[in-house]
């Protein structure tokens, strides 16, 4: 049975379930993305091999990610703060999901290039919103650990990939 407040509404969900929500997703998506920049690039020797690739075209395999990633970030940024940080944080992990997947599809190196430039916009718009949606749920005696939570994962995502990328 569901109490009533005073007005007649149901009571406001639990405020730590939110804060917690929040604060979860931010940190999966912000470990996903270094964690995909390295995964590629200890891929890359494989991917070369099946697409073909020379030297080159390997290099803008990992580079187009982080080019794309850095240019937008100080857009986004501010259409975060026009727009709102969750939508363009949840718009960021959609690109940034859609992408991965289309990369793994991948026809040719073009197309993975480019799909690594999408992928990079996608992490460009999540990089630039997850601290910023830690900030507007948790209170200021509680963002820091929060925010140290976040970025200490984010920094473990390029070590955790150590698997193999053809059978042995």
């Amino acid at each position: 049975m569901q109490h009533e407040s005073k007005q007649g509404l149901a009571p406001p969900a639990d405020p730590g379930a939110s804060k917690n929500a929040v604060l979860l997703v931010a940190t999966l998506a912000t470990f996903v993305t270094p964690f995909s920049m390295a995964a590629v690039n200890i891929a890359l020797p494989a991917i070369g091999a099946e697409f073909g690739m020379d030297a080159i075209l390997m290099g803008w395999v990992s580079t187009s990610f982080l080019l794309s990633s850095a240019a937008f970030l100080v857009i986004f940024g501010r259409l975060a703060d026009i727009h709102g940080r969750k939508r363009i944080f949840t718009y960021g992990a959609i690109i940034f999901a859609a992408a991965s997947f289309a990369i793994s599809l991948s026809p040719s190196p073009d197309f993975l290039i480019f799909m690594r430039i999408v992928q990079g916009v996608g992490g460009s718009m999540i990089a630039t919103t997850s601290v910023a949606l830690i900030t507007s749920v948790f209170p200021p005696g509680e963002r820091g650990k929060a925010a140290g939570l976040v970025d200490t994962l984010k920094g473990k995502g390029p070590f955790t990939v150590f698997a193999p990328t053809d059978e042995a």
